[in-house]
């Protein structure tokens, strides 16, 4: 009698065991490279946000002449733009030698924003949030940041914007 030969596979396979089923699970120490990789690049990348962040100069703005002393009457607002020709900014004439500016967009949703003279605020018709004349803080409604500040500073009979001020006591 002759012995028959079992029927032999691919040699790919002989060389290559993996039996598919087990490929979809992850094991434990495969899951936890995959962590310490992840947790390592995140920490790499704000590291690199922080330094950079510390290391580059911030820009300085320059003084752009707004409006004269005498051109916007007490309790009334002139719109300007600072300190791009596409941002739009509010200057309002508080008293006889005080201007207060801020930003035209709404810090929720970017939508403009308008000086309510019989309210003394500035109010944002979108989501009606309301903000502080005074100072740009908020007063009421969904936006959770103050209105940037324009520094306003007279020279000479003039008004001129020097920059941007995000804290509102500044």
């Amino acid at each position: 009698m002759s012995a028959q030969k079992p029927e032999r596979g691919p040699l790919w396979r002989e060389e290559l065991p993996v039996n598919a089923g087990d490929e979809r699970y992850v094991n434990r120490r495969q899951f936890a490279k995959f962590l310490v990789l992840t947790s390592l690049a995140m920490f790499v990348g704000n590291a690199w946000i922080f330094l950079k962040s510390r290391f580059t100069k911030v820009p300085r703005l320059p003084a752009v002449p707004v409006a004269g002393i005498d051109e916007v009457a007490i309790g009334g607002v002139k719109i300007f733009n600072y300190p791009g020709p596409e941002d739009a900014c509010l200057l309002i004439r508080k008293g006889p030698a005080e201007w207060v500016a801020f930003s035209q967009k709404c810090t929720h949703l970017s939508c403009a924003v308008y000086f309510a003279k019989e309210a003394n605020r500035i109010e944002c018709p979108c989501h009606e949030g309301f903000f502080s004349a005074r100072d740009g803080r908020v007063l009421a409604g969904p936006p959770q940041r103050p209105l940037p500040r324009i520094l306003v500073e007279s020279r000479g009979g003039q008004l001129f914007a020097t920059g941007i001020s995000l804290d509102p006591e500044a």
